[in-house]
């Protein structure tokens, strides 16, 4: 996936690397194993369901899409192309597979509390993920929706915060810290994990632990680093939004397969 990322990114000449190699060992745990690839295109409720909130790591979504088999993974070359269903952040009326055109941050976390809370009231099987960047925390919309999933008891609410610790304008600290994330969650009635967001057998038990709740939403603090993989992307703020040269893309390549 994220050899696919810095290809994707390449191609098109922009997009937003930092956040997508943070999040991709995520996004690779939850679609590898908490979604039937086919279902994605089912227009139904009662799945699990998978939010990508930080809309701008579009190309790690893409990514695991392809690699699940959802969409070609040819398609990956087309990242921000004229009339592409790749958009620069997900579009749902172009590309079924995704849940929420997201890209607007602060938004995500409302939508899934909308699903399982249908869900719920229905009494249909399932689970909604969403992935959220820290830097996205520092929406009001975002506390909106944690303070209604604490109060409504959403169990089948997971929020998985990609805690990469860098945003858009600078480390975390700097913009507006909201840390400790656990403590704040707790006092809206969430269950919280921090975890390391790069370990698979720690995000593959904590989203075990997420669906073992039975009366509070379940949200996952994954530490992660921007950029992950890549050395001169890792923790800098300025590969948030940023392209490649050809020479970039070959270290870059080198690093990641070595790994």
């Amino acid at each position: 996936m994220r050899l696919d990322i810095l290809d994707e990114i390449f191609e098109a000449g922009s997009g937003h690397p930092g956040g997508s190699l943070s999040c991709a060992d995520l996004l690779a745990c939850l679609f590898s194993t908490r979604v039937d690839p086919r279902a994605l295109l089912e227009d139904r409720l009662e799945r699990n369901h998978i939010i990508l909130s930080k809309g701008h790591a579009a190309p790690a979504l893409y990514a695991a899409l392809a690699a699940v088999g959802a969409i070609p993974r040819d398609e990956l070359h087309t990242l921000r192309q004229l009339g592409t269903r790749l958009q620069g952040h997900p579009d749902r009326t172009r590309l079924p597979a995704v849940e929420m055109s997201t890209g607007s941050l602060g938004q995500g976390l409302s939508t899934g509390c909308g699903l399982a809370w249908e869900m719920s009231r229905r009494q249909v099987q399932g689970r909604t993920f969403v992935v959220l960047g820290d830097g996205e925390l520092d929406e009001g919309q975002i506390w909106e929706a944690v303070a209604f999933a604490g109060a409504t008891h959403l169990a089948n609410l997971v929020a998985v915060i990609d805690a990469n610790g860098i945003q858009n304008d600078g480390p975390v600290e700097q913009i507006l810290d909201l840390r400790p994330y656990p403590a704040k969650l707790a006092a809206f009635g969430w269950r919280t994990k921090e975890i390391d967001g790069h370990n698979h057998d720690e995000i593959l038990e904590a989203l075990d632990w997420s669906e073992s709740g039975k009366d509070a939403p379940s949200a996952i603090v994954a530490h992660t680093i921007k950029g992950r993989g890549v050395s001169f992307m890792e923790g800098r703020p300025e590969w948030h939004s940023h392209g490649l040269t050809p020479e970039q893309l070959a270290l870059a390549t080198r690093e990641v397969s070595s790994r």
